[in-house]
């Protein structure tokens, strides 16, 4: 059966759809010895399609993990060069290779989803979806109602970028520290550190709860689980729903002047 080739490349694994689409758009993909073209069809069964030269790869068997990744580990499917520091992917063993969806920084911790799905990788990832995802924040010191309503209006980061709104709520807090529970729909890179950073305090703690709807729960810290195949159906059906943009309202015809 015909699908979009970026569909069929993130099915094999090798990387998201987007991922696929610049692939694609760098002229790396081949299909019968053609070059492709962005939102060309093939049928993988029977057309010979390359990536960088190389056959595209059987599909394999859809796998979804949930892991709770706790400091010190990198969110790479690659060991990174001068680091000796451990990645998320070598922390589940399976029979086929794991893409992380949502990562963290090194110092931050909570929930991770280690998948081969390329659809839902994108399902989840891509901006224009705006699917949310939820911390708890550990800060250093009592954040203000003023400088909350700023986090919550949005702030602008040293490198530029400018947050968007979001939701902050105080969770519990002391004389000397507060813990706040943060959903947002975006995932500029460090950008809760540098926003707490800009206000004029410093996490002490950083730990993601949901995806989405994807919940960390009790899942201890260091340990996975693999999805159940309801989960997986419950969980593409409810960020499907979520995806699916407002309906715009029809126009009403333009009266004629008289």
């Amino acid at each position: 059966m015909e699908e979009r080739l970026q569909k069929i490349i993130a099915k094999a694994g090798l990387v998201s759809r987007r991922g696929a689409e610049q692939l694609i758009e760098e002229g790396r993909v081949t299909v019968n010895g053609k070059i492709a073209q962005l939102g060309q069809k093939a049928d993988p069964s029977e057309d010979s399609i390359k990536v960088n030269g190389r056959l595209l790869p059987k599909l394999e068997p859809l796998r979804y993990f949930v892991i709770h990744k706790p400091r010190g580990v990198l969110s790479s499917a690659e060991p990174q060069i001068q680091s000796d520091l451990p990645i998320i992917t070598d922390m589940v063993k399976t029979d086929v290779r794991l893409y992380p969806v949502g990562r963290l920084d090194v110092n931050s911790e909570g929930l991770i989803l280690l998948t081969n799905d390329g659809d839902l990788t994108n399902l989840i990832t891509h901006p224009r979806y705006g699917h949310t995802k939820t911390y708890k924040v550990q800060i250093e010191g009592v954040m203000d109602e003023s400088k909350l309503d700023a986090w919550r209006n949005g702030v602008r980061l040293p490198d530029g970028f400018k947050t968007s709104p979001c939701n902050v709520k105080i969770l519990e807090q002391d004389r000397h520290e507060m813990w706040l529970r943060v959903v947002m729909g975006e995932g500029h890179k460090r950008q809760i550190r540098d926003t707490v950073e800009v206000l004029g305090y410093r996490v002490l703690r950083l730990i993601r709860t949901h995806i989405g709807p994807l919940e960390l729960g009790d899942l201890p810290r260091g340990k996975f689980r693999e999805l159940s195949r309801q989960e997986v159906i419950t969980l593409k059906e409810t960020l499907q729903k979520q995806s699916k943009p407002p309906r715009r309202q029809a126009k009403k015809p333009r009266q004629r002047s008289k």
